[in-house]
């Protein structure tokens, strides 16, 4: 055995571990608490989140750093992506169809858990050590719960800063390029060559990253809705041509997810586990991040942005990812492939438009890739800056940008686990704080529902 795979096997298995029942109950029952503790509050008023997104509510001169489309913009930039296409044939590669079942459960739970944690990261913002109002789990656990609880928003804030390193995101985008591109025209594709992608793929990152927040907000907000749209209209061409095998695979995933061989083998827990992973992996609900954006939001009023941070999941894992799932079902690649990840995808995307499909995917995964990694390091800055001191954030950077060539040559396995592992830990502070501040969020949910309805 050598070291790299020791090291690999040790990263999955921690995170193997990380992710076991009490998570599980802890996500799952958390998400439970919050849809019947607001008894659907937030749900009532999608159609009012729809119209603070448009900006009908903004105000520039309110306290805060980007808008309401920025702050989602940054967020979906950080979950509309890999998790969406790789994530997604992990997920049918490990547990089949019916994972991605559990994935739609985990999503719509994680709705009302993003409204309660984002509507916490504005209703709990804080300052950091330059004076910059800041928002997240860390602020909320400290401005919220009080000075005591210090020691869980550091660990927050440590497991985030490994959380969001952009290892996965620079793995996938070099084994796509690498299979797609350089595979196919001759080129001896191999360490030295993910090495040379990994350190391209960092000059462009570190040219937008060092330009802050605004930036990025700019920058996530026009590729967004491209990325998007690019990706949706080639899944759309897929199912188009292949209209008869939707409603087959639907129901495929409601059979799978039930009475697939591993629930025969007594385990559905795994494949329940599996779902939930890769729903947190691809919208994070209760694991932290994405509430560092929506804190950032110009706005006096915290259930506001709690409104539009719930369009998340619903945008990135009921949606794109269902499309992402069916393309694969659908071509079967699945079933007969031993490839994961992204070329899993590849494979599928090739088989429905031949000649054209992988590369097409090819484009839509480096706008997701790129996109991640310009808001996930907006996410470890804050982290580093709440422990460290926002004076030297740029240590912080600098680091980011170095480990994407590591992450260009790592394993997809050891990537995978690194980012599982810790988001599971990410979890527990965010989701724990958020329980015990929840009677806060359903005062300031009535009172601002209230306000509404008398205007």
């Amino acid at each position: 055995m050598t070291e790299t795979s020791l090291a690999e096997r040790i990263i999955v298995g921690f995170s193997d571990l990380a992710w076991g029942t009490p998570l599980l109950v802890l996500l799952l029952g958390g998400g439970l608490f919050f849809m019947f503790y607001s008894r659907l509050m937030p749900l009532r008023y999608i159609r009012h989140a729809v119209n603070i997104l448009r900006g009908k509510y903004d105000n520039p001169d309110e306290p805060g750093q980007i808008n309401h489309y920025q702050a989602l913009s940054t967020a979906l930039a950080a979950t509309v992506g890999m998790g969406n296409v790789s994530g997604v044939a992990l997920a049918i590669a490990q547990g089949g169809p019916g994972a991605i079942f559990w994935m739609w459960i985990s999503a719509l739970l994680g709705v009302t858990t993003k409204y309660f944690t984002c509507t916490l990261a504005v209703m709990y913002r804080g300052k950091d050590s330059r004076g910059e109002l800041q928002g997240g789990p860390m602020y909320v656990i400290v401005e919220g719960l009080g000075k005591n609880w210090r020691p869980l928003a550091v660990f927050f804030s440590v497991l985030g800063m490994i959380g969001v390193s952009p290892v996965f995101q620079a793995n996938q985008m070099t084994q796509v390029i690498r299979d797609v591109v350089l595979i196919p025209s001759g080129v001896q594709a191999g360490l030295w060559t993910n090495l040379i992608t990994g350190v391209l793929i960092a000059v462009v990152v570190g040219l937008v990253l060092f330009g802050g927040i605004r930036r990025i907000g700019k920058v996530t907000g026009r590729m967004v809705p491209i990325m998007v749209v690019l990706y949706i209209g080639l899944v759309l061409f897929i199912l188009a041509t292949n209209a008869d095998q939707i409603l087959p695979s639907f129901s495929l995933i409601f059979y799978d997810a039930f009475h697939a061989d591993a629930v025969l083998g007594g385990a559905v827990g795994t494949l329940i586990i599996t779902g939930v992973r890769r729903a947190a992996f691809s919208n994070e609900a209760g694991i932290g991040t994405a509430p560092m954006a929506h804190g950032a939001a110009k706005t006096n009023e915290p259930v506001r942005e709690g409104l539009v941070a719930m369009l998340g999941p619903i945008v990135d894992t009921i949606f794109v990812c269902t499309m992402t799932a069916l393309a694969l079902i659908i071509t079967g690649v699945w079933q007969t492939s031993e490839a994961d990840g992204i070329s899993l995808t590849a494979k599928a995307f090739e088989t429905a438009i031949p000649g054209i499909g992988a590369i097409l995917l090819t484009i839509c995964v480096s706008v997701f890739a790129i996109s991640t990694m310009l808001s996930f390091p907006y996410y470890g800055t804050k982290c580093f800056s709440f422990v460290f001191g926002a004076k030297y954030d740029f240590i912080y950077k600098w680091v980011y940008v170095l480990v994407i060539p590591l992450g260009a040559a790592a394993t997809i396995g050891f990537t995978v686990g690194i980012f599982d592992g810790a988001y599971a830990l990410m979890a527990f502070p965010t989701m724990i704080s958020a329980i015990l501040l929840s009677p806060k969020v359903i005062k300031a949910s009535k009172d601002y529902f209230g306000r509404l309805r008398d205007r």
